[in-house]
C-alpha cells in the first residue's frame, strides 16, 4: 500500500510527541489502573506452615506421602484492544483536528504505554463493518504500523455499526482482555451486544466529540450535513430557543451513553478533541486504580 507522505510525517509527530508524553505523565499510571487478573501455573512444593490449606494438591500429596501445593502468580501480561470507529464522520474536525487524527494520537499513547509495561496491543478498525484488523503485538514499531493504518486507511462502509466490532472482536479474542472503544457513538443500536461482550471483557469507552457538537455558536443560519446518511438541515443558530434545544439533546444522549456503559459496568470517558486530552486519560487512570 502506497503511503502519503504527509501520512508519514503526521506518523513520526505522533512517535515523538509519544514518547514525550508518556514518560513525563503517565509515569506507571497506566500499568496501575490494568493489571493482569489471570493466574500462570508456578511451581508444586512442600507445604510449609502459614501456607493456604485450600492450595494444597491433593494428587501430588497422595503420592509422595507429604502435603504439597500448587503456586500460582499473577499472570501480568495483557491484550489490548483498541476498536476505532473509522465511519464518515470521523473525519470532522472543526477546530483543527479531525477524530480520526485524535484518535490515531491516543491509540498511539495508550499503545506505547502498554508496550512499556510488556503487553501486547491489537487495532480493530470498523464503520459499518469490520474493515481492518491487526492482532496484537508487541513493540514501538507494532504501535507506530497501527498508527500508520489508522490514519492513512479510507473506509469502505458509510455507516457505523458497533456491534458487528464487538461481534468480531468475541470471535478473535479468546483471553479475557482490555477493550478501548474509540467513537462517536452514532449508532443506536450495539446495547445488547455490548451487554455480551462487556461479561467477557473490560470495556472502555473512550466517547469523542467535537466542541460543535455540544454546544452551537451564534452564528445566524448555519448548513449541518452528516456524513453518513448525507441529510443537510440548516439552523438558525442566532436564536437561543434553536441553541438551547441543540444542547439539550446532546446532553440526553450524552446521558444515555453514560447509564450504559454504567449499566454493563464499564468505564466511560468523554473527551472533547478540540482540547488536550492527556490530563483527562491520566485523571482517568488515576482513579480507575483507586476503584481496583
Amino acid at each position: 500500500m502506497q503511503i502519503d507522505k504527509e501520512i508519514l510525517k503526521k506518523v513520526e509527530l505522533i512517535r515523538i510527541m509519544t514518547r514525550q508524553r508518556v514518560t513525563s505523565i503517565f509515569a506507571g499510571e497506566f500499568e496501575s489502573a490494568f493489571k493482569g487478573e489471570g493466574l500462570e501455573f508456578e511451581e508444586v512444593r512442600e507445604y510449609q506452615p502459614g501456607d493456604e490449606i485450600r492450595s494444597i494438591d491433593w494428587n501430588v500429596t497422595a503420592r509422595t506421602g507429604y502435603p504439597h501445593i500448587k503456586r500460582y502468580r499473577q499472570e501480568r501480561e495483557l491484550s489490548i484492544y483498541f476498536l476505532v470507529d473509522v465511519s464518515p464522520s470521523g473525519a470532522f474536525g472543526s477546530r483543527g483536528k479531525s477524530r480520526s487524527e485524535v484518535a490515531a494520537e491516543i491509540v498511539s499513547v495508550l499503545s506505547f504505554s502498554a508496550s512499556q509495561n510488556n503487553d501486547r496491543t491489537g487495532l480493530l478498525l470498523f464503520s459499518d463493518q469490520t474493515e481492518l484488523f491487526i492482532p496484537p503485538s508487541k513493540g514501538m514499531t507494532h504501535t507506530m504500523h497501527m498508527v500508520r493504518d489508522l490514519l492513512s486507511f479510507k473506509p469502505d462502509g458509510k455507516k457505523t455499526s458497533i456491534a458487528s466490532a464487538l461481534d468480531y472482536l468475541g470471535r478473535v479474542a479468546h483471553r479475557r482482555s482490555i477493550v478501548f472503544l474509540l467513537s462517536d457513538y452514532y449508532d443506536p443500536g450495539f446495547y445488547d451486544q455490548l451487554k455480551v461482550t462487556a461479561q467477557k471483557h473490560e470495556i472502555v469507552s473512550l466517547y469523542l466529540y467535537d466542541p460543535i457538537e455540544k454546544c452551537l455558536p451564534d452564528g445566524g443560519l448555519m448548513s449541518f450535513s452528516d456524513s453518513e446518511t448525507g441529510k443537510t438541515i440548516t439552523l438558525d443558530t442566532s436564536d437561543k430557543r434553536v441553541r438551547a434545544a441543540y444542547e439539550l439533546r446532546f446532553k440526553n444522549r450524552l446521558e444515555l451513553l453514560r447509564r450504559t456503559f454504567s449499566k454493563y459496568n464499564c468505564d466511560f470517558l468523554e473527551l472533547d478533541i478540540a482540547e488536550e486530552y492527556i490530563k483527562s486519560l491520566s485523571k482517568f487512570f488515576i482513579q480507575r486504580e483507586k476503584r481496583r
